[in-house]
């Protein structure tokens, strides 16, 4: 049994989840693991350990993968959610394609929205009380791609507009 990853990638705003969802539905109900269930406030890029130790490596030895899902409101940590081999399953969110999960992908898509849509969106979702985070997010976001240029590495890149 073989499990294929997809890495549904892009700034936040940029329309990953709605791409994942539809993807997920094209690919016969594929298990969703979002990285946002990995972040934190505090922590929006550097829980990415987490992911491999918990999702990737199991998943790629065709062992079922175990993780406890971060609740941003709370602060705290939830509920266990499973993901079992075979089939494919996407990882959706901020930094899905990062270079330390690639070998452990089958494919990858960057999504691309211009940087005013993805904070009007942002904004509208999470108030704006939140603008501030939000430019913070941004900026590590593009420190981010800076650093490792997922775009160029992506097997497709989108329009999330």
């Amino acid at each position: 049994m073989i499990t294929r990853i997809v890495a549904v990638d892009g700034p936040g705003g940029a329309g990953k989840s709605t791409l994942a969802l539809e993807l997920s539905e094209v690919l016969g109900g594929a298990r969703i693991v979002r990285t946002d269930d990995f972040a934190s406030w505090d922590n929006p890029l550097n829980w990415w350990p987490l992911l491999i130790e918990q999702v990737l490596k199991p998943l790629s030895v065709n062992q079922a993968a175990r993780y406890r899902r971060y609740e941003w409101t709370r602060g705290a940590l939830a509920e266990w959610h499973q993901v079992m081999p075979g089939g494919y399953v996407i990882v959706e969110g901020v930094s899905a394609s990062r270079e330390a999960f690639r070998p452990y992908l089958t494919y990858s898509v960057w999504v691309e929205t211009p940087r005013e849509e993805r904070l009007r969106r942002g904004l509208k979702r999470d108030g704006q009380n939140m603008r501030r985070q939000w430019e913070q997010w941004m900026a590590d976001e593009d420190a981010y791609v800076e650093r490792e240029h997922p775009e160029q590495a992506a097997d497709a890149v989108i329009s999330g507009s």
